[in-house]
């Protein structure tokens, strides 16, 4: 790929909206990486963002419309700006990277990319999980390649896989490997270790919480048709990953004939995924014993690190290169992840979403239809409880009050029509043909509401 890049007589030209940790890192590779170019940025905070540009040795201008991002483009400066939107509508991008926290918008940001030609790809697990059906199917539509980002847990979990299966492993289980759990942190609660890391108080707790795990492992059960063996996963806690093949009862998973994902908790390497697989042939099992990989028949392969903004280039380059996606939900909701209370709440109380005070988010199958009957945690944001639900209970979708005019919910409609869609009679569309009716067009009007997880 390297090779190729260079090769170039033009730049792959990248848009980053979000510039937070990862917005920042995405950035910086974009502009360190041979044939790659970021034209435009966005964020809220529009003089910090362009700070920042400008300390990575790149001109910038702050502008407010497409016209203007593209009038500063062509004379070789980055456009910030504080809209979104004005990146997914410009002339001359090839990719858009939504690397915000925000859900509502963010699902706005993607569809208006879509809409205006370009490929999507995704540093926003919640986005994708959520809304990613729809999207998926928009994209196609399209022509478009829709993909997770790589360097995140499931996009590296999704190579490992790909690797393992090339070499004739059957697939068993896909794994992630956290470091610490505390289902009940909060934003408060979570402060010393957010300001040791440098992270915002939300998304730290939604790390700590487990949360964030159980997106990117849903994500991974999506895109690869898994599932999980019991709700939230097993998670059992490991001195060292490849103590993963004693913990797991892998020959009852692999007689239910499903693959499934799950995590080891507390196990070195920190920070590293894994994947298990299954080979019985007598020639490969003495060869993988010569290798020291053990006696089989399960295999466990494992990678020491995900690298986020480093990793994701490659992604980025096959999407808009070779037309090919890294990871994209190709069974429909397999899984979703469900609100959980963390705490006694009360009839009235209105729940705060990911990496809050409320609830917390645990993986569970989805039937048929793609539901469980379960609120997804990421609509769990300003939606009001119709009855008291008591610590570590689900929260069920009938146990709040839903304003269908919110466009999280409406989105997430059609990503549920996208599914049955996926999971039925396959329809045969040529790249390039449009929806009669868009998305866009379908969601125009309705409210997105602004809540303290909101970024641009």
């Amino acid at each position: 790929m390297l090779e190729r890049l260079k090769s170039l007589n033009r730049p792959i030209t990248v848009a980053v909206i979000g510039m937070g940790a990862m917005g920042k890192g995405l950035f910086y590779q974009c502009q360190s990486t041979p044939g790659m170019r970021c034209v435009g940025v966005a964020d809220l905070d529009v003089q910090k963002a362009r700070g920042f540009v400008e300390s990575m040795g790149t001109a910038a201008k702050v502008v407010e419309t497409v016209e203007a991002a593209e009038a500063a483009v062509a004379a070789g400066l980055v456009a910030v700006c504080r809209d979104g939107e004005v990146l997914c509508r410009m002339e001359g991008v090839q990719a858009l990277v939504e690397s915000t926290s925000a859900i509502a918008e963010a699902g706005r940001f993607a569809v208006t990319a879509l809409e205006h030609g370009k490929h999507l790809i995704l540093m926003n697990a919640e986005i994708d999980l959520i809304f990613g059906p729809a999207l998926m199917r928009m994209a196609h539509r399209h022509g478009l390649v829709y993909a997770s980002c790589d360097g995140d847990q499931h996009g590296v979990i999704k190579r490992v896989i790909d690797e393992m299966t090339l070499w004739g492993f059957e697939p068993v289980m896909a794994g992630n490997i956290k470091g610490f759990l505390d289902r009940y942190s909060n934003p408060v609660k979570i402060i010393p270790e957010a300001d040791q890391r440098k992270l915002d108080y939300r998304m730290c707790c939604a790390y700590t919480d487990g949360t964030k795990l159980n997106i990117e492992m849903a994500l991974v059960a999506n895109a690869l048709g898994y599932v999980t063996d019991v709700v939230g996963m097993h998670g059992p806690r490991c001195g060292n990953v490849v103590e993963a093949l004693s913990r797991f009862d892998l020959e009852g998973i692999r007689s239910r004939g499903k693959p499934v994902v799950d995590y080891v908790l507390g196990a070195e390497p920190g920070g590293g995924v894994f994947a298990i697989g299954y080979c019985d042939h007598p020639y490969q099992v003495e060869m993988m014993r010569y290798y020291k990989m053990g006696g089989g028949p399960f295999y466990l392969f494992y990678r020491p690190y995900h690298l986020c903004h480093v990793e994701a280039m490659r992604c980025i380059a096959e999407a808009v290169l070779d037309n090919v996606s890294l990871l994209e939900p190709r069974c429909g909701f397999r899984t979703n992840v469900f609100a959980y209370a963390k705490k006694d709440l009360k009839r009235g109380q209105e729940l705060d979403g990911i990496g809050g005070h409320t609830c917390y988010g645990m993986i569970e199958n989805c039937d048929a239809d793609g539901v469980s009957g379960g609120l997804p945690i990421c609509l769990a944001e300003r939606v009001t409880l119709k009855r008291d639900v008591p610590k570590d209970e689900r929260i069920a979708l009938s146990d709040v009050l839903v304003d269908h005019r919110r466009y999280d919910f409406a989105l997430y409609d059609q990503a549920l029509k996208a599914h049955r869609e996926i999971i039925g009679p396959k329809v045969v569309v040529q790249p390039g043909l449009a929806p009669a009716a868009p998305v866009a067009d379908r969601l125009a009007g309705l409210s997105v509401p602004r809540g303290p997880r909101s970024r641009a």
